[in-house]
């Protein structure tokens, strides 16, 4: 199996599905499966709306799961992915990002400058090397080579920002959960194969450099290609195990009504499609 691996997906938020795919607990997965689309925070709405062109006309989830975060990628208000993210200390963005499909072959890159959409990159990682991760120039050149444009992702409003951070901060980063985040999805297609991606421009004035744990392949989740289409496995099993939290599994098993989520004072929007 080429590359096979664990990576790791965090956050808990959006979701969109078909709500017929849901069936009884104990209920085997047909042949062929509705699809599903989960992703984490507001800004996965959009995603989720744009992964779903591709599984409602019976398209592949690593297609899906690819097209869907290119859009807070490309999204210059969502300030925490792609461009338009906040800089690290120096006004540098930097961009991490991971992608799994149903045979478990991944693909990642960290620390990857002047390119909009590195999920795109980290495709190309998994499909046209040997590799499961490429860093920093490297990542740069690789997707230079594969015909990525060179673009600047410093937004003007983002860097009003970072100048005003600059003012008071001494030049001393500091993480917390305001300034860093991340958009994680994971789709499951007519055909019942399961993929996963993962991207971010990381923490906001981070030492140049910092890499976090979006597009380090680990063991805190798997895209796990033998989960079946039931009730409660769908929405506690998959969730926990692939998205990275038992908080959203929990919350999910005694859910009523999917459309809206809350936890820990953080609302989490969810979207359902009949």
């Amino acid at each position: 199996m080429k590359k096979s691996a664990l990576t790791s997906l965090l956050g808990a938020g959006s979701l969109i599905w078909n709500q017929d795919a849901l069936a009884k607990s104990g209920r085997k997965r047909k042949k062929r499966a509705r699809p599903i689309v989960i992703s984490t925070w507001n800004h996965g709405m959009a995603a989720n709306e744009e992964a779903w062109k591709t599984l409602s006309a019976g398209g592949a989830a690593l297609d899906a799961v690819e097209k869907g975060v290119m859009v807070p990628e490309s999204d210059p208000n969502v300030r925490s992915v792609g461009y338009g993210g906040f800089p690290d200390r120096d006004g540098n963005v930097t961009l991490d990002a991971c992608i799994m499909d149903h045979h478990s072959n991944c693909g990642s890159v960290a620390f990857l400058q002047h390119i909009k959409n590195p999920i795109a990159v980290a495709r190309k990682v998994m499909e046209e090397t040997p590799h499961v991760m490429l860093v920093g120039e490297g990542a740069y050149r690789f997707a230079r080579e594969k015909g990525f444009p060179h673009e600047n992702l410093l937004t003007e409003k983002a860097r009003r920002d970072w100048e005003k951070w600059k003012e008071k901060s001494k030049y001393q980063p500091v993480i917390n959960i305001e300034n860093h985040d991340t958009i994680g999805m994971l789709a499951l297609d007519a055909q019942g194969n399961l993929s996963g991606s993962c991207t971010t421009s990381g923490a906001a004035w981070k030492l140049h450099g910092r890499v976090g744990d979006v597009e380090r392949v680990r063991l805190l989740g798997v895209v796990d290609q033998d989960v079946r289409e039931e009730h409660l496995r769908v929405r506690s099993r998959v969730l926990r195990a692939a998205v990275g939290g038992p908080m959203l599994g929990h919350e999910l098993e005694g859910l009523g009504d999917p459309r809206q989520v809350g936890h820990g004072g953080h609302e989490r929007r969810v979207g359902l499609r009949r």
